[in-house]
């Protein structure tokens, strides 16, 4: 990032900051990718908490983009489902960090949502909420009969659509690219995409424009006769769908194909998803029937008696071969996190679901426009 550029973003996230800032400062634990521009994220999220300890998610940590995190004085430690799936360990760690202090989650998928009971029952500070980024993340909060701490998703705002339209463009890119590496293109083929939330149905239309024939598969209903009414084959089952597909881009953030799925795969096809490969897919059980084979640059074969597919990216983000950039749009998003944990530092929400108020949104977006639309 040039310096001209790194001034403005520090320039734009701390004039969100005091829009927002509350009178307290809360301490804060950072879940989130650590791509080239998020230092100047981390920066402005430390200006508005504490900030105890930054957790890169694992396969998405750009080099440079940690060392500038250390740099600027930021404990950065190791994140793994595991870290918070077991309550007791996550209560050590969290009293590690912030003992007796009050606490902000920024979550990225949900990775507090084992043990966020434990967290508000044991831990000897308070845990005043969490902020939750992802569609994958909200979900797995909403399935608390009631959270118990007031739980702000932004995964469905309106400042989140630019993200998604991009995110869907740069997951097209980078599996037609990662394709033509291998002499394959987009063109005249079938593909299937599983889930038709904002993020598939902007893959799907991406495909569609690029002359691919696209069918789609969600479990929703309400979602299937969405996708039919723009003019989209809906598979009337998965197994349908796969059997047709040269292409699978998998876009539910949640479990798309388990293990017996993949024997329907076309021979041939690839397979893609938009998010980590724990979370999208069902691979512990294939080394058992299927040889693996890199045969090109993040493209593995996997093959068995009289079956064949190619899995991109090992299953994970396709898009974050290639810096899975969305633009100053993302900024949107990380500003409305900010106005979210300033929210939850200033108290007064019952536990449960919430969203940003929309007049906070409207100022966010003021600002963006301010600095990001010359």
């Amino acid at each position: 990032m040039e310096t001209f550029e790194r001034a403005r973003l520090d320039a734009y996230f701390g004039r969100i900051a005091s829009h927002f800032a509350p009178a307290g400062r809360p301490a804060a634990f950072l879940i989130t990718h650590l791509l080239p521009e998020r230092p100047a994220f981390v920066r402005g999220v430390a200006s508005v908490t504490e900030l105890r300890a930054v957790l890169p998610k694992p396969k998405s940590v750009h080099a440079e983009a940690l060392r500038q995190v250390e740099a600027d004085g930021h404990a950065c430690d190791r994140l793994s489902r595991e870290l918070f799936a077991d309550p007791a360990r996550a209560v050590r760690y969290i009293e590690a960090r912030a003992a007796g202090c009050p606490v902000v989650l920024l979550d990225v998928g949900g990775y507090f949502a084992p043990s966020l009971t434990a967290l508000c029952d044991r831990f000897s500070g308070r845990i005043l909420g969490v902020v939750e980024d992802t569609e994958n993340g909200h979900r797995r909060y909403a399935a608390f009969d009631k959270p118990p701490c007031p739980v702000v998703s932004v995964a469905r705002s309106p400042l989140k659509d630019p993200e998604d339209f991009l995110v869907g463009q740069s997951v097209v890119f980078s599996t037609e690219a990662l394709m033509r590496g291998r002499g394959d293109i987009l063109h005249g083929r079938t593909a299937l995409v599983i889930g038709f939330g904002k993020l598939g149905s902007s893959i799907a239309r991406l495909l569609h424009a690029k002359g691919v024939r696209v069918a789609v598969y969600d479990i929703d209903p309400v979602r299937r006769t969405q996708a039919l009414s723009q003019g989209f084959t809906v598979a009337r089952d998965r197994e349908a769908g796969l059997s047709d597909a040269g292409l699978v881009l998998c876009a539910t953030g949640a479990l798309s194909l388990r293990g017996e799925d993949f024997p329907r795969l076309r021979n041939g096809a690839y397979v893609a998803t938009v998010t980590s490969s724990e979370d999208e897919l069902e691979l512990g059980g294939l080394p058992d029937v299927y040889e693996r084979d890199s045969i090109g640059e993040h493209v593995t074969r996997y093959l068995t008696t009289g079956h064949y597919f190619y899995l991109l990216n090992g299953g994970n983000a396709v898009n974050f071969l290639h810096g899975a950039s969305v633009g100053p749009f993302i900024f949107l998003v990380q500003a409305e996190i900010l106005a979210a944990s300033a929210t939850l530092a200033r108290g007064g929400l019952d536990p449960g679901m919430h969203e940003t108020a929309p007049s906070d949104r409207a100022a966010i977006a003021a600002t963006w426009l301010d600095y990001f639309n010359r």
